[in-house]
């Protein structure tokens, strides 16, 4: 795996890849594994290329390659966070039933805050179904200024 850490208007943020895919955002605090090469990469570039364009609203959806590595029911969920659009919000119920298990509300939830890849993986767009924000790895500080972000280039455009 080969890792690359860039400022970000949310902090320092690291972007892994391997076998040409994004397997992983690291947000300034977490915890990298041992063994990782740090360099940059063309993926990488261009996925802080993207992120970049992404940050300044000129970029509503990443067209990256993706890997996140986990269970069958977590990359149910996650491939469902990718068809939550831009500026819109979900709940983990909505996530629930999207995958076709209602009752999974919770597991839902745990798959969330499992996701390897944030941002490029909008789990930041789910919320909780009484409208509120819930947990998020980089802080509800940083979840709150994506789901903001994303508001004010919808209204730029628009």
């Amino acid at each position: 795996m080969t890792l690359y850490f860039q400022q970000t208007p949310i902090g320092k943020l690291g972007i892994a890849e391997h076998e040409g895919k994004i397997t992983d955002v690291y947000f300034a605090d977490e915890t990298i594994p041992q063994g990782v090469d740090i360099a940059e990469t063309a993926l990488i570039n261009e996925a802080f290329s993207q992120l970049n364009a992404y940050f300044t609203g000129q970029l509503t959806e990443f067209t990256l390659p993706l890997a996140p590595r986990g269970t069958a029911f977590q990359q149910s969920v996650w491939h469902a966070l990718c068809a939550v659009p831009h500026a819109s919000t979900a709940s983990y119920k909505d996530i629930a039933l999207a995958i076709g298990n209602p009752k999974a509300v919770r597991a839902v939830g745990q798959a969330n805050n499992k996701n390897p890849i944030p941002i490029f993986i909008p789990c930041h767009r789910i919320i909780g179904s009484n409208g509120k924000m819930v947990g998020y790895s980089g802080g509800l500080e940083i979840k709150a200024f994506l789901l903001a972000l994303e508001r004010r280039a919808v209204l730029v455009s628009s």
